[in-house]
């Protein structure tokens, strides 16, 4: 299903194919299945709540990249402004995300995680009905100053 471009503006908008390695099932840390999930009720509330500053500064690094169908987004200011631009124009709701457990991948320092599950939301833009919309996401997190950040996500 072709996503509408303004579902792809949020930031929810190509996949890629994870290496065959990855696709082997892994028990994560339980800790940080617990600090994944706190990091996705913030990203959560924040989309559900058009709180572009909040999203920008508590999700992503610095130096993050956004993959959206129209490009990449670089650095954490920039992703800032697309939501900025973004949310007068489109009202989130219902954003939830389902993560496969199995395929989180920590880095033997656990300074580095990737994941990838699936997402389903509603949009609604000013003045039209509700559309209700999912796919699929993957992510790279990066721990900053003891908090889970995505350094580069795309989503389907």
């Amino acid at each position: 299903m072709k996503i509408p471009s303004l579902i792809a503006l949020a930031g929810l908008a190509i996949g890629f194919t994870v290496p065959t390695f990855a696709q082997q099932r892994n028990t994560p840390d339980p800790k940080i299945i617990e600090q994944i999930a706190a990091h996705q009720k913030i990203y959560d509330d924040a989309m559900n709540n058009s709180d572009a500053a909040a999203l920008a500064s508590k999700m992503f690094t610095e130096d993050a990249v956004l993959v959206t169908d129209t490009g990449p987004i670089y650095g954490q200011k920039a992703i800032a402004k697309h939501f900025s631009d973004v949310f007068p124009q489109v009202q989130f709701s219902n954003h939830t995300v389902k993560e496969d457990p199995y395929h989180v991948i920590a880095t033997t320092t656990g300074t580095e995680i990737w994941r990838n599950g699936e997402w389903s939301l509603t949009w609604q833009v000013k003045g039209g009905e509700p559309i209700q919309a999912n796919g699929y996401w993957s992510a790279i997190k990066v721990l900053e100053d003891g908090i889970l950040k995505d350094n580069f996500k795309l989503g389907t």
